[in-house]
């Protein structure tokens, strides 16, 4: 008996497909290795994930992959004017205590 083809993927799965993405691929999406993205989350850091299906493949949205990024560059001073150190005033230190 010869093998059917397998039906074309529908709308709603290639955008699901494309929503979530494993280890490997949001790895490639973020431009790091696999093997940070597991570090970061046994330590609890990094972007937000989780776990699904059977065998507990972990997964990150791509949406929560785009916010932590955003979140990264708010909070570098090179990204984020206000947090530049050479754009505050500097404030004048208390005069030290002689002890006379």
């Amino acid at each position: 008996m010869p093998a059917r083809p397998l039906p074309a993927p529908t709308a709603s799965a290639t955008a699901v497909r494309t929503a979530f993405l494993t280890v490997k691929d949001a790895a490639d999406y973020l431009g790091l290795s696999p093997h940070t993205l597991y570090v970061w989350r046994h330590r609890r850091q990094g972007p937000p994930s989780f776990r699904t299906g059977p065998r507990g493949r972990v997964m990150y949205r791509v949406e929560a992959l785009n916010a932590w990024v955003r979140e990264q560059e708010q909070a570098d001073s090179r990204s984020n004017p206000a947090l530049n150190p050479l754009s505050i005033q500097p404030q004048e230190r208390p005069a030290r205590f002689t002890g006379a």
